[in-house]
């Protein structure tokens, strides 16, 4: 079972796109998950962009995406969302919905490797 991504492609400087990460195949009570969003730019390493901690009822954004991109969470039909407004060049990358089960170490909870579900990634360019 996978996470399925959309909504990736190329916009301007400071505009703005929505990803979704269809979970319903992965995730049978996201509660018991945490869920969120990584991305990898060329030449650079994974980061965590945001996440949501179901159990502690807190969401996380990386500084440079936080006022600007919000995580959201539809329970009705498993999808999460990533709403990325005024972007710039150094959102461009390849962006990885994540989810692990949420007893997984707190020291790890920034750690891309340590999550089980993956998409497959969608592609976000901005131009300047």
């Amino acid at each position: 079972a996978q996470l399925v991504e959309s909504g990736g492609g190329l916009v301007q400087a400071g505009g703005s796109l929505r990803l979704s990460c269809a979970a319903a195949a992965v995730i049978s009570d996201a509660d018991e998950y945490v869920i969120g969003w990584f991305r990898q730019a060329p030449g650079k390493d994974l980061e965590g962009v945001s996440l949501i901690m179901f159990t502690e009822g807190r969401t996380w954004y990386i500084d440079s995406t936080k006022g600007r991109f919000a995580i959201s969470f539809d329970n009705a039909n498993y999808t999460m969302y990533l709403l990325m407004n005024s972007l710039n060049s150094e959102d461009t990358a390849v962006y990885y919905c994540v989810a692990a089960p949420d007893y997984m170490p707190k020291s790890l909870v920034g750690d891309a490797y340590a999550y089980d579900y993956w998409g497959q990634g969608t592609q976000v360019t901005v131009s300047s």
